[in-house]
């Protein structure tokens, strides 16, 4: 027997896997659209995106034929190379938005590094070495590395892991007064989420970005937005920045980007990338053709009008009947967030619980996410069919009930 027909389930995961993930109870197997199927052929609706990052559902038939037609061509030739997917991505990519150059890895946790060794090499050379300090927001989240986990503002992500490196502080998300206070001449950057994803899908207010903003030019620091979640349609812009009309120096962006393949970019404009001389930095799978390919199908159908306008009018009827799903047992407290990117916040009687409603819908045949131990959060594909959202919608509803019949409160 091959290894791909060796029979596996779950509970090989606790016997070869190393524990830092606690994964569901069932494996899945086969995904179309918004629907997956598990081992024992249980249908379930996908309204969780693979956390944002099936941007156009599971084996999306572009991404396929993409994906085929490259396999067949060239898989992986280093960076003493380019290629072309990869170039005709950075292309497409740049006239899209304000930047000048791209570059490509494989995780937004890489991006978010590319993006921050960038920011401290702007600042060194042109300012000096004691221009290093970097402002982040509580409850951020900006990767998993050693240098990431600690510029994201959760410590308990970065616990346990040694000396934290140096310069690096947090102010609360959206108050202005306290991003005014932190900064200083010493800034080299601030990074943001224009929407918060893992902290409850909270998205920025207007005034504070444009405030943030004039902040760093009056102290000659970037503005990095970490759009790893929030990009790519996902806010019914192609980023969400755009929607309040303030321009970052640095982007990242992965997730959506790759539909599903595991791609990832740092974009930025022709000033700063010019500090990022030959040999600065590098990655050995960045600009893999298989991924750039992938990734150039994907951004071609979302960066369309008939997408985006839809991503916008989805999340706006998502968030609605949620609202009334949530209404006669005043469940939840408020439901917020940008397109199809939305947060449901538990109420003061229901607060701690979004996991137990989580795996309440998960026994209706549902996948949704938590945001933390109070916010239900949807991240459903960009172009899922309006079928497949009611019947998902059905199926959490009737979550709902099961869950408030035992909930504690």
């Amino acid at each position: 027997m091959s290894i791909q027909e060796a029979q596996v389930s779950r509970a090989d995961f606790d016997q070869v896997m190393v524990p830092n993930y606690a994964p569901a109870g069932f494996v899945p197997v086969r995904g179309a659209g918004s629907r997956l199927w598990d081992q024992s052929g249980r249908e379930l609706i996908d309204l969780s995106g693979g956390i944002a990052v099936n941007s156009l559902g599971h084996c999306h038939p572009a991404l396929v034929d993409a994906l085929t037609q490259q396999a067949n061509k060239l898989w992986h030739v280093s960076n003493v190379f380019t290629n072309e997917p990869a170039l005709r991505l950075a292309r497409k990519l740049t006239e899209a938005t304000f930047a000048d150059r791209v570059f490509f890895s494989n995780s937004g946790a890489e991006a978010n590094e590319a993006a921050l060794k960038l920011v401290r090499k702007v600042a060194s050379d042109r300012f000096g070495a004691q221009k290093y300090e970097i402002i982040s927001a509580l409850n951020s989240f900006h990767g998993r590395t050693v240098f990431t986990v600690n510029v994201g503002g959760q410590p308990k992500y970065s616990e346990g892991f040694g000396p934290r490196p140096e310069g690096i502080s947090h102010v609360p998300f959206n108050d202005l007064a306290a991003m005014e206070a932190a900064i200083s001449e010493r800034t080299c950057a601030v990074i943001l989420e224009p929407i918060q994803g893992e902290s409850g899908v909270l998205p920025a207010d207007q005034a504070y970005l444009e405030g943030v903003r004039a902040l760093c030019d009056k102290y000659d620091a970037l503005l990095v937005f970490d759009e790893v979640q929030s990009g790519m349609g996902r806010s019914g812009k192609l980023f969400a920045h755009e929607l309040y009309g303030v321009i970052p120096d640095v982007m990242s962006i992965a997730k959506s980007l790759g539909g599903g393949f595991p791609i990832s970019a740092m974009l930025t404009t022709e000033e700063y990338a010019k500090h990022l001389a030959v040999g600065t930095h590098g990655t050995t799978f960045g600009g893999n053709p298989l991924a750039c390919a992938v990734g150039e199908a994907v951004l071609d159908i979302i960066n369309t009008p008939q997408v985006l306008d839809g991503v916008t009018a989805q999340g706006e009827y998502l968030r609605e009947r949620l609202r009334a799903i949530g209404e006669p047992y005043n469940l939840f407290e408020l439901v917020r967030g940008k397109g199809l990117l939305v947060g449901a916040v538990m109420s003061a009687a229901y607060k701690g619980q979004a996991g137990a409603l989580m795996a309440a819908a998960e026994r209706e045949g549902l996948l949704v996410l938590v945001a933390g131990p109070d916010v239900i959060r949807f991240a459903p594909s960009l172009v899922i069919d309006k079928t497949d959202l009611d019947e998902g919608l059905a199926r959490f509803a009737r979550a709902v009930d099961a869950f408030v019949s035992q909930a504690q409160v």
